[in-house]
């Protein structure tokens, strides 16, 4: 995937002992709260790719990632399907959802700001009109959390072994990912801190 899509972000160079988590589709209420919780203990930093929706519905808990030292980022207003979705739409869909951003979180002077397609899943026109503005973020560690078949345990080792210094990792705030991620993520962040590395933001 990497070879086939040049000119996005799938990870950081290795300086040093440093990871990058992301967590995706929120936010919402308990879910991102554990999460919060979670980092906090580790003094981790993370980057969150919100749904637009959840941004306006649950303003008060975004504030709370701002808190926490943690970035807010854009993930389409609706959770689009990049391939199944028209070019004007699909940056609408975009716009709306920095629009309520904005509102939470002004975006300062020639800050670059960072987009994460659904799914992964984006078109080469799509990427053409949304570089001259966002960093195109992917990821070299994929949870699966979200998967129902995949059982806790095999989830956190999955995702131990897979990361290395400079790995972006996705985790998910929604409540399809809850039950892995509730078991994965606080025993991920004692491994890796326990190892030296430390978390930060995109």
């Amino acid at each position: 995937m990497k070879k086939l899509l040049p000119g996005y972000t799938w990870h950081r160079e290795p300086t040093g002992n440093k990871l990058y988590l992301t967590f995706d589709d929120g936010p919402i209420p308990e879910v991102t709260t554990f999460v919060l919780e979670q980092l906090a203990k580790y003094n981790a930093k993370a980057t969150f790719f919100c749904v637009g929706d959840n941004l306006e519905k649950h303003a008060d808990i975004a504030q709370q990632v701002l808190a926490g030292g943690h970035k807010l980022c854009n993930h389409t207003y609706n959770h689009l399907k990049g391939w199944q979705t028209s070019l004007d739409l699909y940056l609408q869909n975009v716009q709306q959802c920095q629009e309520a951003l904005n509102k939470i979180n002004p975006v300062e002077v020639g800050e670059r700001l960072l987009f994460r397609p659904p799914y992964g899943r984006i078109t080469s026109a799509q990427a053409k009109a949304l570089r001259p503005l966002y960093e195109l973020i992917m990821w070299d560690v994929l949870t699966n959390d979200y998967d129902a078949t995949l059982a806790p345990e095999e989830c956190l080792k999955q995702s131990i072994g897979k990361t290395q210094s400079g790995s972006i990792i996705v985790f998910h705030d929604s409540l399809k990912a809850e039950r892995n991620m509730r078991y994965a993520l606080p025993r991920f962040l004692e491994h890796f801190t326990g190892l030296g590395y430390t978390f930060e933001t995109l």
